[in-house]
């Protein structure tokens, strides 16, 4: 029952009480009293636990900015810096980008940055220099500070904050790689994740408590590859200037929010949906193991920037 209905009942509760009150005052019967009793009471009661919950929400913004990419995909490093300062602000409702990454890291934390070294589309090495500037700004100190993707079991294990950050790419095994999937190399057989379209994937959250210890998850979609065919299999004709960033501390939200944009943009680009592994594992991230918000209703997206062909 939502807030409104539940009020609206309340008040109805309210008006029929007084009614029967200001009838049995006339001299109807002496039940009509019970009832107006009976009905005020129920009016004034807490509402239940099963009423007073409400589906969680998760909170994203998507900042885009058209001069992030530049010719031949390159990377504007003073662009993206400002875009993730101004996603992070928005997002904690902080006055400022420093008070906003202060906020994410404390200077006594071990900070782990999980980057993705996809050999064809990877974590960009100036966003991943970006994130450290930004660290190390906080106030955590040089030494305390990670920067890795295939070695985190042996380096970001132990950390005490983690910033996921991944670019987005059609995926054979999962439909799509994004902040989920960025994960998987926590655990030491990767594949056991690939049966029924990676859904088990969102367990790989429970080793070494990554779950509790990531601050951040910036989903890349500067040039994401919105379709792919085979396993591993890169094409550049399917790589989009999109030149925006998801960001959120939810990693199931900029995952379904990433998913729905590249399947949009494929049914764009085709005419048409293609034949591509379903991102099924995003939906049973919430459904089967509660790691955050799938559902696109239930997701509060704020947009900054450049506007044109967002999709989204």
């Amino acid at each position: 029952m939502s807030d409104d209905e539940r009020n609206l009942t309340r008040r109805d509760f309210l008006r029929r009480a007084a009614s029967a009150v200001a009838a049995a005052a006339v001299g109807l019967p002496v039940a009509s009293c019970r009832a107006a009793r009976e009905e005020a009471r129920l009016a004034q009661a807490p509402a239940t636990p099963a009423q007073a919950e409400a589906p969680a929400r998760a909170s994203v913004v998507l900042v885009r900015d058209e001069a992030a990419v530049g010719e031949g995909n390159a990377i504007n490093f003073d662009v993206v810096g400002r875009m993730l300062d101004d996603a992070v602000t928005a997002l904690l409702g902080t006055q400022d980008a420093a008070s906003a990454w202060a906020q994410l890291v404390k200077a006594e934390d071990l900070v782990g940055i999980k980057s993705n070294e996809w050999g064809n589309l990877r974590t960009p090495p100036e966003v991943e220099q970006i994130l450290r500037a930004r660290v190390l700004a906080a106030g955590v100190p040089a030494d305390r500070v990670r920067v890795t993707d295939r070695q985190a079991r042996q380096m970001l294990a132990d950390c005490t904050a983690l910033i996921n950050c991944r670019p987005a790419r059609a995926h054979h095994w999962a439909g799509m790689g994004g902040c989920i999937k960025n994960y998987i190399v926590f655990s030491d057989n990767p594949s056991q994740y690939h049966p029924d379209a990676c859904d088990t994937l969102a367990t790989v959250w429970d080793l070494f408590g990554v779950k509790k210890k990531t601050r951040l998850n910036i989903l890349l979609l500067l040039t994401p590859q919105f379709y792919a065919r085979g396993p591993h299999n890169f094409d550049a004709q399917y790589l989009w200037p999109y030149r925006g960033i998801l960001v959120s501390q939810d990693p199931v939200a900029v995952d379904a929010l990433g998913a729905h944009l590249l399947r949009t943009k494929r049914e764009a680009h085709f005419g048409e949906e293609q034949p591509i592994t379903p991102t099924t594992h995003i939906a049973s991230a919430e459904t089967r193991y509660g790691l955050g918000v799938a559902d696109l209703t239930r997701i509060d997206l704020t947009r900054l920037g450049w506007e044109a062909e967002a999709l989204i």
